[in-house]
Parts: C-alpha cells; sequence; structure tokens
C-alpha cells in the first residue's frame, strides 16, 4: 500500500521540521513531498538521514501563494503517483511512525471513510479540542474578541467540548495540522480552494470531504501539535485570518447556511459514536 504525505515550509525551523520528517518516516511505501513556500531555500535534503533521502521529494517554488495551494502541488503529484492515501502534515507535529499503518489500516475497514484526524495533545499532555461543529460567524467572533469567560458556552458547543473525546466521532470540521485523506476521494470532494491563503482552507476541504464522505476522529492514536497560534501574535497572520474567515461565509453563507445547519444537528444526533 503506497502512502504519500505533504509539509508546505516557509521560513520553517529545520529542526522542528526534521521532528516532523522523522515522525513521518519516509520510505518505499511512504512518500514525503517537502514543498517550500519560502523566498529563499530554507532546507537541503543534507539535513535528513541517508535513509530517507531518496523518498523525501522537495520542491522550492520561491513564492508563496499559500498553504493549500502549496499542498496542492504535492497532492497532485501523489494523485499522478497513485498513492492510496495522503497525509497533509503540518511541521509543528510529533508522532510515533507507527500511527500512519494504523490509520490506514483503520480506514481499510471502511471505504466510506475519507479523512481521519488522531487525538492531538500539547507538549505538556493537555487535550487540544479540535474537532467541531462548522462554524457560525458568532463562533468565530466569541472565540477570537471575547474572554473565555464569557465565550464558555459557546465554545463548549463548537469545540465539542462537552463530548468524549476518547471515543470515535464522525464532525464535519476537523483541524488541518494532520489531515489523512483517502486519495480517491479528491476526485469527487476536490483539493484545497486556493483562494484561503492561509486559515479556513481545512474547515472548507473538511466540509467538502464530510458532505460525501465520513470525516472521522480516530483518538486510537494520538499526536503532539506545537501550536504557535501565529495570528494571535502577529498583525499579518491576523489579517490573513480575517480574511480568509470573510472568503470561507463568503463562499457558503454568512447567517443563512442551511446546509450548516443540517450537518451540525446531524451530527449532534448521529455523529458520536
Amino acid at each position: 500500500m503506497l502512502i504519500s504525505a505533504s509539509i508546505v515550509l516557509y521560513k520553517t525551523d529545520v529542526r522542528q521540521l526534521t521532528a516532523a520528517v522523522n515522525s513521518y518516516a519516509p520510505s518505499k511505501n511512504r512518500i514525503l513531498y517537502i514543498i517550500d513556500n519560502s523566498p529563499v531555500k530554507t532546507f537541503s535534503l543534507d539535513s535528513l538521514g541517508e535513509s530517507v533521502r531518496e523518498y523525501v521529494y522537495y520542491h522550492f517554488l520561491g513564492v508563496n501563494k499559500g498553504y493549500g495551494a502549496g499542498h496542492n502541488t504535492a497532492i497532485k503529484m501523489a494523485v499522478d503517483l497513485k498513492s492510496k492515501y495522503h497525509l497533509v502534515l503540518n511541521p509543528d507535529v510529533e508522532f510515533n511512525s507507527a500511527i500512519i499503518d494504523k490509520i490506514a489500516q483503520f480506514m481499510e475497514t471502511d471505504e466510506s471513510i475519507a479523512q481521519v484526524m488522531p487525538a492531538v495533545f500539547n507538549k505538556n499532555g493537555e487535550l487540544q479540542y479540535l474537532c467541531k461543529l462548522l462554524p457560525s460567524p458568532a463562533d468565530l467572533f466569541f472565540k477570537r474578541f471575547l474572554p473565555k469567560s464569557a465565550s464558555k458556552k459557546i465554545l463548549m458547543r463548537y469545540q465539542l467540548k462537552f463530548a468524549d473525546y476518547n471515543r470515535r466521532m464522525n464532525p464535519p470540521c476537523l483541524s488541518g495540522c494532520f489531515m489523512f485523506f483517502r486519495t480517491s476521494a479528491f476526485k469527487e470532494a476536490g483539493i484545497f480552494d486556493e483562494r484561503f491563503f492561509m486559515y479556513a482552507e481545512d474547515i472548507d476541504i473538511t466540509r467538502r470531504m464530510h458532505i460525501l464522505y465520513k470525516t472521522i476522529y480516530y483518538p486510537d492514536v494520538s499526536i503532539i501539535h506545537i501550536h504557535k497560534a501565529e495570528s494571535y501574535k502577529s498583525l499579518s497572520m491576523f489579517i490573513a485570518h480575517i480574511l480568509s474567515i470573510i472568503k470561507y461565509f463568503n463562499k457558503w453563507g454568512w447567517f443563512f447556511d442551511k446546509e450548516r445547519t443540517l450537518i451540525n444537528n446531524n451530527f449532534l444526533e448521529n455523529g458520536i459514536f
């Protein structure tokens, strides 16, 4: 079974990237595409161990067209390569390489599953609540701008904090830090929408996958995500975040999105196993 993966770089710390690459453990049956959106080359295959270099393909684009566009470059190659599964991976994650085969084996049991995300933890062992309902403008506004005490009730529902994160779920929104796709699903659901430069592309693609297939949270395995929340620290990232959210709601609907209501209600009734 051939599995492929992609990591998109932009001035990425090489040590952090190396940890992610080693976690994935490229091999004959695990191809890795590294797409570099940085203005100058920030990475060399020489920094990787000799045993994995021949299974890693480095593509320096020299221009930053966005996170989703970078991954699309790799996804198109993965489709041509006929890999069965493709993993969209952040460079700030670490995990035991054995989880790749475990997720693939799980997906082999049900062809209606198009996307899987494992349990995600901080370095200190704290769970990240990354299963969500499809957001309304209020969900994202309150999450961003209100103090936690004021938005607690809304986030409890939106981030599914009331759910048992030890159980499998079929939520309509999964985080982009680790997106394990059935490659054939791209043909029907599509690849990343490149109108989203950064942020919201994971909400959009998971929504499209969820409409047609199952998008599963799989807590049988886990990863560590060193979440930096750049849009809370950088004005340019904050602006990019806001623009992507505006594009998302322009695409799917702001306050009147009947499909969002149907999908969210269906999950709340049937999506927790």
